[in-house]
């Protein structure tokens, strides 16, 4: 077995594999951020994940695909624009809220009647979602809430004390090249709403779709639609630009306190790409506060100002 450093981490695919078709856990590296896996149809393994992660039961999951053509079974229907984004879009940090299918567990999505379908580009998981023949059932591999893994390291720091090393793993796929977690359009509706800005930009999906896309509207129904989440301990103060951010850094330094700067200007790419570990650093060494310059709303911008507003949202 392939594992290096903590016995749960491998980068063996076939130690992966083994863990879910045992009814393990394996945190799986992709393109967006980690995520902690179990078989989508078994009760008993989709159960464990929020109770690794301490998270709320009726909070749903995403299921992840080998590829478009496994959607059968999993969503009840297709409608043309979930099928042109999907042809379009996977693999890729797009999620695709669909009326369930057969296969879909009540545990996956809180009893609702819609699921979150996704195919994940990351080479890795794709082999291991290849290989295991079905879904993955996976939200992001870190205590409920927290900020997102990254890496592999950031997981075990996250939850590795709480998961089992005769049973489950975390596959080694190296940084997440994206970073922040993917875009999510609810398709059972006309216009396609916008659940969460992602990995893929809002103006790329319109142009393929030729329309704009509706804001979300309506219950909670998808991952990361909480007015709270991504946060870290130390508080996150939004301000508009680099001037404002060094005034509120001597401001926290002034009062005794402790400040981490974030601002990658236009760089977009950087930015998303490193948010999460500039999060994590700051807990790390003890900042009180983190001072983040809000970027451009464009492209990743989206999603980046939407992670922020939610790590500063107490």
């Amino acid at each position: 077995m392939a594992r290096t450093g903590s016995a749960l981490i491998t980068t063996d695919v076939d130690v992966a594999l083994g863990c879910l078709r045992r009814g393990g856990l394996v945190a799986i590296p992709t393109e967006t951020v980690y995520g902690l896996a179990a078989d989508a149809e078994d009760t008993v393994a989709v159960s464990r994940i929020f109770e690794v992660k301490g998270r709320p039961a009726g909070h749903p999951l995403i299921i992840h695909l080998a590829s478009a053509d496994e959607l059968s079974g999993w969503a009840a229907e297709v409608p043309p624009v979930a099928e042109l984004l999907a042809n379009s879009c996977w693999p890729g940090p797009l999620t695709l809220l669909l009326h369930r299918g057969r296969r879909v567990l009540d545990v996956v999505t809180g009893g609702r009647p819609t699921v979150g379908l996704r195919v994940p580009a990351h080479p890795a998981t794709a082999d291991l979602l290849r290989r295991s023949g079905g879904g993955l059932a996976a939200p992001s591999a870190n205590r409920f809430g927290r900020v997102s893994p990254t890496t592999a390291a950031d997981v075990l720091a996250d939850i590795g004390s709480l998961l089992d090393p005769t049973r489950d793993a975390i596959l080694d796929g190296g940084p997440s090249p994206v970073g922040v977690e993917s875009t999510i359009v609810d398709c059972t509706t006309d216009p396609p709403q916008l659940l969460r800005p992602g990995g893929i930009s809002v103006e790329d999906l319109e142009r393929l779709l030729h329309t704009d896309l509706a804001p979300a509207s309506g219950p909670s129904r998808a991952a990361g639609m909480l007015a709270t989440h991504y946060a870290p301990v130390a508080s996150v103060l939004l301000v508009d630009d680099r001037d404002a951010a060094e005034r509120a850094v001597a401001g926290v330094e002034g009062d005794g306190g402790r400040a981490l700067l974030i601002d990658h200007g236009d760089d977009l790419v950087t930015y998303a790409r490193m948010l999460y570990r500039q999060l994590r650093d700051a807990d790390a060494e003890g900042v009180s506060h983190v001072v983040a310059v809000v970027p451009p709303a464009r492209s990743l911008g989206h999603a980046i100002r939407d992670r922020l507003t939610k790590a500063a949202h107490r």
